[in-house]
């Protein structure tokens, strides 16, 4: 199991207390979201929307509202997503970003990428 079940219950509940919260897509992110968008704004900022969890191969999942967008609907695993420092959860939502990408990591350099446990 990649997820501390525990931890993300209560990191989705805390995360829905604040929506929608300000985020900013990695670079790789952005050019995805312009690919598939072109009239979307250029900037890399959305807010997340929306959160839930998807289990272990998705993990927690954020619904993006970009600007411009033409009511598109984008749904993204957050580790795709950074977040301001000063944003409630930011430490922890950090944390989970930092954890889940470890263990993914570790799953596929052993290559068993679906094997978590």
């Amino acid at each position: 199991m990649i997820d501390n079940l525990e931890q993300v219950e209560w990191l989705v509940t805390k995360m829905r207390q604040h929506l929608p919260l300000a985020a900013t897509m990695t670079p790789q992110l952005a050019r995805i979201v312009h690919d598939e968008e072109p009239d979307t704004a250029s900037s890399a900022q959305c807010l997340v929307t929306g959160v839930d969890y998807s289990g272990d191969p998705g993990g927690i999942m954020c619904r993006l509202d970009c600007k411009n967008s033409n009511n598109s609907a984008f749904v993204v695993s957050i580790t795709h997503l950074m977040f301001d420092r000063r944003q409630p959860a930011a430490r922890e939502i950090a944390a989970y970003q930092k954890h889940r990408t470890k263990r993914i990591r570790r799953a596929a350099s052993i290559g068993d990428a679906w094997n978590f446990a």
